[in-house]
């Protein structure tokens, strides 16, 4: 019999079936970036923060399931499957992320939102991220697509290493982005460059998909050692008091000033532990999602029909809550809130509590997400199918 630290023949590899409940931790992970953004001000707590990362630790063990398993089948062709290799892998990821992303824009641009009119050539190349870092600003409306951008640069060289990487080697290679990533945001934080830079640039989110390829190569080679580690919903838990503790140590630190003036209280723990820590609560919630959260709460949490439908549209949930609303950067005279105030004046009582306002947001959030999804998504999602693995 085998042991936990044998590698699994790829002849009994079980097949990528959709994985039910992970839809339900989407669903979890872009409401948090929502109430983050929608409520910031009102609850001072990095939740956005934490849902961008869960999604890059989902991200990590998805194409790292997706990329091992296609070279795995493909490794008796010559060149041990190269070019399919690659040409499945960009073909589904162009038909699922860009259409909807280059035509939302277009549209902007046509309706000469300020920010897309500006940095379109960054944009459109998928920059977003280097653009802050580079002018160390934000962006306004189109700031959330720097995790977008994050992403795409990981697809970039992602797949070509564990092409190249032996598989018995994956393991450390994730550690390795683990730790890179770390300590290139202690460097960071030590050269008292702005503290944004250590959270939009790639490099320095590696721990997270760093994680995601660990539990993908356990999940696929070494199942016995993913049941073990992933069986008890304890550690769940654990990861959130962690996270929380983190977050305690970050208010009771001194701050410390940023040096381009950017407000906000960070230091040690904000700017270099706390997407580890982050990190560390995706991996656990996506591991015990992955075997199946047994707890009723859970379980109907991530399961119950709002839940799975909101995790299937997160994708545009996501994409189009900033140009919706935001916090920080909404004007008086953006479309949302002249709409908003037509209705409260018709209906004063809306005006009455934040829940009313907060709900309208999240209905035109919801609507557009769901005509992006039946128009646009969900019938360029059907091609992927001409493109198997």
């Amino acid at each position: 019999m085998q042991s936990n630290q044998t590698l699994t023949p790829s002849a009994t590899r079980p097949t990528l079936t959709h994985l039910l409940q992970l839809d339900g931790v989407r669903f979890i992970a872009v409401a948090l970036v929502l109430f983050d953004h929608w409520m910031a001000g009102r609850v001072e707590l990095p939740l956005g923060a934490l849902g961008v990362t869960i999604f890059f630790v989902l991200s990590g063990f998805l194409i790292t399931r997706i990329l091992l398993s296609s070279k795995d089948k493909l490794s008796h062709q010559p060149g041990r499957g190269f070019s399919k290799y690659m040409k499945v892998f960009y073909i589904r990821r162009t038909l699922r992320i860009f259409p909807v992303y280059y035509l939302t824009l277009f549209v902007l641009y046509l309706v000469n939102e300020p920010p897309v009119r500006r940095t379109f050539a960054w944009l459109a190349l998928y920059a977003t991220n280097l653009y802050m870092a580079y002018f160390s600003t934000w962006m306004g409306t189109v700031d959330h697509l720097w995790s977008l951008a994050v992403e795409e640069q990981v697809y970039l060289f992602f797949p070509l290493l564990l092409f190249v990487v032996p598989r018995r080697w994956v393991p450390l290679t994730a550690a390795l982005m683990i730790i890179g990533a770390v300590c290139l945001r202690y460097v960071i934080f030590r050269a008292r460059m702005p503290w944004f830079i250590g959270y939009v640039t790639m490099p320095a989110c590696l721990d997270s998909f760093g994680l995601g390829a660990i539990m993908a190569f356990w999940w696929l080679y070494q199942r016995e050692r993913f049941n073990q580690v992933f069986r008890s919903s304890g550690w769940v838990w654990a990861s959130v008091g962690l996270f929380i503790i983190v977050l305690v140590a970050t208010k009771l630190l001194p701050a410390i000033p940023d040096p381009r003036g950017w407000t906000g209280h960070h230091n040690i723990m904000s700017d270099v532990w706390e997407r580890l820590a982050a990190s560390l609560v995706g991996f656990f919630l996506i591991g015990r999602a992955v075997m199946g959260f047994t707890n009723p709460i859970m379980k109907w949490l991530l399961e119950n029909p709002v839940s799975q439908y909101l995790g299937r549209i997160s994708y545009g949930l996501y994409l189009f809550h900033n140009f919706v609303f935001n916090v920080y950067h909404t004007q008086p005279t953006h479309f949302s809130l002249r709409a908003w105030r037509r209705l409260t004046d018709m209906a004063p009582v809306l005006d009455s509590t934040y829940v009313f306002q907060f709900s309208f947001f999240l209905l035109l959030t919801v609507a557009l997400a769901t005509v992006s999804w039946y128009l646009i998504e969900k019938p360029i999602n059907n091609l992927k199918d001409r493109f198997s693995y």
